[in-house]
């Protein structure tokens, strides 16, 4: 799968020339997620969040590839949030912790109606390293292999044609399109990601 991301990142890099203004930003903010839910069958352990959402930070680099109005804006970002759970095992209840960090790759294609933008696209994840597990069962580190896709969504604000503003949601594919999508001959793997809100603050240069 990682193969499969750097792939759609070289081809990114080879579009540029067709765009006639380029430019290179910096970007970071906070994301609150649904915190993730575990359905078990192992016995009598149970794992059960103590909050429905939680917020995360990141922060990474974008291009904005502009033509007509119409723009693509690849980015590479860094992202982590950490989720508590109480867990019961035969042991008794535990307060534990879950921390996930990972590289989101959206590519968004958007357009502009004077300072505001509205943009949406597919967006690659790749976790750096896997979480800890919260129980002794192998699937904890088996679900978190390898890049899976979702999206993003959402509006912008240019100010002064240097400082961004954005809102998104994120969310997942697997709901429409299943477990996985086939393009040509490659098979893309879609997360069940869990829903986010996105704000960040970005400057361009």
């Amino acid at each position: 799968m990682m193969k499969k991301t750097i792939v759609i990142i070289l081809a990114l890099f080879l579009a540029i020339p067709a765009f006639s203004q380029i430019n290179f930003g910096i970007k970071a903010g906070a994301a609150t997620t649904t915190v993730p839910t575990y359905n078990l069958t192992t016995g009598a352990n149970t794992i059960s969040a103590l909050e429905d959402a939680a917020w995360g930070f990141h922060g990474g680099v974008f291009l904005r590839l502009a033509l007509l109005g119409i723009y693509l804006q690849p980015e590479v970002v860094f992202a982590s949030n950490t989720y508590d759970y109480n867990v019961t095992t035969i042991s008794g209840t535990t307060l534990k912790q879950q921390k996930f960090n990972r590289l989101e790759i959206p590519v968004l294609l958007g357009f502009k109606l004077g300072p505001l933008r509205i943009n949406a696209g597919p967006s690659a994840t790749v976790n750096i390293g896997s979480p800890d597990a919260l129980i002794d069962d192998p699937d904890f580190e088996n679900m978190y292999k390898g890049a899976t896709f979702g999206y993003q969504a959402g509006v912008g604000l240019d100010i002064f044609k240097k400082l961004n503003l954005d809102v998104r949601y994120g969310g997942s594919l697997s709901g429409k399109f299943g477990e996985s999508v086939a393009i040509g001959t490659q098979t893309f793997k879609l997360d069940q990601r869990q829903p986010s809100l996105i704000l960040s603050v970005g400057l361009m240069f």
